[in-house]
């Protein structure tokens, strides 16, 4: 059985994106009041930490507890050390209040790297890693997967997303093809992977395999082709409206949700409209994008 949910970003809380954040509290009331039934855990201290706390500020709104994203950097060998530590400690919290069938999500520094930031959603088949660099983030890949299931049992996947190394659909299918289809899955986002010049029903289906998370995006087309040509920044494209509200952009959900049946696929979709620190009205935009898919059957 599918289930909805929300995450964190939706209300400007973003990773690598600086600006005033409003508090979980209000986050986790508008995600009950909109009518989502899970969450993921956003940043690391954003909200609890304590098990105990976080279990019941979730059960007093009927929320579960699905994942969460983790920053990482995989293309750097000398941190391979730290992103294990960081995922442990998010995996040990995700157990204890999310039960076996959470997931880490791997999130390769976000809008961290001056180039690949810059070219968010142009990125061409030079702009990427050479082998060398390749092996080094699928192996980062491989051994946080490793720790986070020999110390808590869960299961990791990684995020392609725009503005880092593994962003474009070639880039995503190369990461896959390097990494043991037993210890790393895939969060497959469609409004990324569009942003990145995929076509997000067709990619489902190729990487079907591989596919254990979804995040639900879209990506406005007028907005994605004047980043281009004004060569904006990721954060400046997201701040300009990239990701708009379900329904508004190019993704075509209803072949999207299609595939997603013809997969057979019965984990959560994670509604997500990455917006900056205080733009929009994220309680207004998480109710419409609700309605939007309880109209096409969701």
């Amino acid at each position: 059985m599918i289930q909805i949910a929300n995450a964190p970003c939706s209300w400007g809380v973003i990773e690598n994106i600086e600006g005033e954040r409003t508090t979980y509290v209000k986050v986790l009331d508008e995600m009950q009041a909109t009518g989502y039934a899970g969450t993921e855990l956003g940043d690391w201290g954003f909200m609890p930490t304590d098990p105990v706390r976080l279990a019941d500020e979730l059960r007093a709104r009927q929320l579960k507890l699905l994942g969460s994203w983790v920053s990482v950097f995989l293309h750097d060998a000398a941190r391979h050390q730290d992103g294990i530590a960081d995922c442990v400690r998010t995996a040990k919290l995700l157990a204890a209040v999310g039960g076996a069938n959470a997931v880490i999500v791997l999130g390769n520094d976000p809008y961290g790297d001056p180039r690949r930031t810059k070219i968010a959603g142009r990125v061409r088949p030079a702009d990427g890693m050479n082998a060398a660099q390749w092996k080094t983030f699928a192996a980062g890949a491989e051994s946080i997967a490793r720790a986070v299931h020999d110390e808590t049992g869960l299961r990791t996947v990684l995020h392609h997303h725009v503005g880092t190394w593994v962003e474009t659909p070639e880039e995503t299918e190369r990461f896959l093809e390097m990494t043991d289809a037993r210890r790393v899955g895939l969060c497959f986002d469609t409004g990324h992977w569009t942003f990145a010049g995929g076509d997000a029903a067709a990619g489902l289906k190729r990487n079907a395999p591989r596919i254990w998370h979804v995040h639900f995006k879209d990506c406005e087309p007028r907005i994605a082709a004047q980043s281009r040509v004004e060569e904006w920044d990721g954060p400046t494209a997201v701040g300009r409206g990239v990701f708009c509200e379900l329904g508004k952009g190019a993704v075509d959900f209803p072949a999207v949700i299609e595939q997603l049946r013809a997969l057979n696929y019965e984990g959560w979709i994670v509604v997500e409209q990455d917006v900056l620190p205080g733009m929009g009205a994220p309680k207004e935009s998480a109710r419409r994008n609700r309605e939007y898919l309880r109209g096409i059957g969701l």
